[in-house]
Formats: structure tokens, C-alpha cells, sequence
């Protein structure tokens, strides 16, 4: 087995993959002063890589990262389908992983992953990047600070035009992010109810829109609309509490508090109806703090916010959606195997 480098002052990390989304890790782990290398077998993902970083050797073959004493971590940003395989060659190599989501195509995989990551006494992070953004953070800040009161229900809308994908449908290209976050919010807690309905309009038996809905134990709901068939960019994620409203618009990149609630007076439902304030929040790039978290995890050996269990607590929701979806609705109880 080789060994990774003991992780000093600035740890090195090699990016696997470096197209469509693997370049952005290339450009933020470069500025970072982390790129140790990126593997990239394709002639144009290599020379938009040399753009990025022209100064960080490029390997052909996964297993020359993995040769390489003085890489750290390795960044999976490949394929959904080839995330688990690289994910298990790199933990095995004694390299601390960062695995763009989802972690892998199900459960059982993934949850090896977690405990072989454990074994090794690596670092097992998953991309979630949504939780790292600063106006999410400050969202977690508002619920957990009880301003918005209790939680009662949550509704996200992820929508827009393409990226159309063929290895994966919508709901696993899209909804991590609004589950993972949801999550969060909540406490870490599972639904016990998952329902979801969708269409294939474009290829057969690979969705193109999806509804999922969630119902939690303290009775709060949340529901999670997500296409890539839509004529205009939306998203948006709504959290209704009993005092407060919080709406944050990643389009128009902002997070409302809204001073408004229902409450009942002698025995009625009355609409309270208040004035929204804008709450601000950092203007820093999510992916590059994204990065952060993870170098900060290989230097301190302490697991960051979107560990492989937080990976795997998404991966369950996401897997009984998914038997939802391909069974036409059939409510799905957690847990399941």
C-alpha cells in the first residue's frame, strides 16, 4: 500500500477529473497553493488544465496519483458511476478522499466506503457544496438560534434548462444538494416517509423532472421539485417556521427573514403579515471554502461538516426517492436496506 505524505502546513491534493466541473476544483485548489497534480486522460481536459494551472503535472492514469508519496488527499470530480471504484483505490492508497456526490450509485457502497475511510483512519469528505455556501450557513444560523421559531416545513425549487445528463436522472444530478441541506437544517435527522413522482421526457427511463416529498418524526414536511426541463433558472429554498419565514434565492443571491407567521385568535387562523429584511452574508466563492474545509480536515484529522456519514444520511434519502420514482409514488419507510 503506498502512503500519503504526513499532512504538514500546506497540504498537496491531485484533482481527478478536470472538465465541466473538475476544472473550478483545479482553478480553487491552484489559488490555494494545494494542486499537487490532476489526472485527466483526455487531450482537451488536459490543455484546459495546463490554462488553469500550468505549472502542475498531469498524469494519464489514476494509479500514478495514487504512487505519488507527496499527494495528501485525492479530489474525485469523474463520473457519478465511477466514484465509489476510485474513491476505494484512493482510501486504499492511504489517501485522504474528497468525493464530488453523490458518493455512490447506492447505499451499501457507500456505506463501505465510510467504514473503509474509518479503518484506514482517512479523511472521507463528500461535495455538498451547498452547505458551504455563506448565506446557507447563515440560514443554520437563524433555525438554530430559534428566530425563525419551530421549523414546520421546507420547500425547494432547483430548476432550470440542462445540464442534461445520460449517466444519471435528475434527481440524483440535482436534488443532493436541497437534501443535504434540508438535513442539516433539521437536525441531521432521517424522514421516515419518502414519496416521489417524475416523467422521462427526453430518454427513456431517465427523469427529467421530479417532485420528492419527506416527512419527518416532529412532524415538519419538506418537499424538493427539481428539472432540468425549464424555461427559466430557478433556486430557491423556503423555510416556514412558527414565527418567522426565511426565503434564500441563489439566482438572485439573496436570503430574506420575513416577519411573518399564522396565528390562531380565538380560535381563528389570522395571517400575520410582516415587513422581509435582507440578511447579509460573505460574498466568498462556496466551492473555494468548499476546498478550505477540506484542507483544514486534512491538517487537524478532524472530519468536516459533509463527512461520508453525512454523504450516507443524503444516499439513503436519495435511494428511497429514487425506489419512489421507479414505482410510480409508492410511499417508501426509512429506515431500508
Amino acid at each position: 500500500m503506498t502512503t500519503s505524505a504526513t499532512p504538514s502546513a500546506a497540504p498537496k491534493v491531485a484533482v481527478a477529473g478536470s472538465g465541466y466541473w473538475g476544472k473550478n476544483l483545479v482553478r480553487n485548489f491552484y489559488k490555494l497553493g494545494a494542486l499537487g497534480a490532476i489526472c485527466e486522460p483526455s487531450s482537451a481536459g488536459q490543455a484546459l488544465a495546463r490554462e488553469i494551472a500550468p505549472d502542475v503535472p498531469i498524469y494519464n492514469r489514476f494509479e500514478e496519483v495514487l504512487e505519488n508519496p507527496n499527494i495528501d488527499a485525492v479530489v474525485i470530480a469523474t463520473p457519478a458511476v465511477t466514484h465509489a471504484a476510485l474513491s476505494r483505490q484512493a482510501l486504499l492508497a492511504g489517501k485522504d478522499v474528497f468525493c464530488e456526490k453523490p458518493l455512490a450509485l447506492n447505499y451499501r457502497e457507500a456505506d463501505g466506503l465510510v467504514q473503509l475511510a474509518r479503518e484506514q483512519g482517512r479523511i472521507l469528505m463528500v461535495g455538498h457544496i451547498l452547505e458551504y455556501h455563506p448565506a446557507v450557513m447563515q440560514l443554520r444560523g437563524l433555525v438554530d438560534s430559534g428566530e425563525l421559531g419551530q421549523i414546520r416545513y421546507l420547500y425547494s425549487h432547483r430548476l432550470n434548462l440542462g445540464k442534461i445528463r445520460r449517466e444519471e436522472n435528475i434527481l440524483w444530478s440535482f436534488a443532493p444538494h436541497d437534501i443535504a441541506v434540508i438535513l442539516r437544517l433539521l437536525g441531521e435527522e432521517l424522514p421516515f416517509q419518502v414519496i416521489a413522482h417524475g416523467g422521462s421526457y427526453i430518454q427513456p427511463n431517465i427523469a427529467d423532472v421530479t417532485m420528492t416529498q419527506l416527512a419527518f418524526d416532529n412532524g415538519v414536511s419538506a418537499h424538493i421539485f427539481v428539472s432540468w426541463l425549464n424555461p427559466f433558472k430557478e433556486q430557491k429554498l423556503v423555510v416556514v417556521g412558527s414565527r418567522k419565514m426565511a426565503v434564500f434565492d441563489d439566482v438572485a443571491k439573496t436570503l430574506m427573514l420575513y416577519d411573518q407567521r399564522v396565528d390562531i385568535r380565538e380560535g381563528e387562523p389570522v395571517p400575520i403579515k410582516g415587513e422581509g429584511i435582507e440578511v447579509p452574508f460573505s460574498a466568498d466563492e462556496p466551492l473555494k471554502l468548499e476546498c478550505e474545509a477540506l484542507l483544514d480536515a486534512i491538517k487537524t484529522r478532524q472530519p468536516p461538516i459533509t463527512d461520508g456519514a453525512s454523504g450516507l444520511r443524503v444516499l439513503k434519502v436519495l435511494q428511497a426517492a429514487q425506489r419512489s420514482l421507479i414505482t410510480n409514488g409508492q410511499t417508501i419507510l426509512l429506515p431500508m436496506e
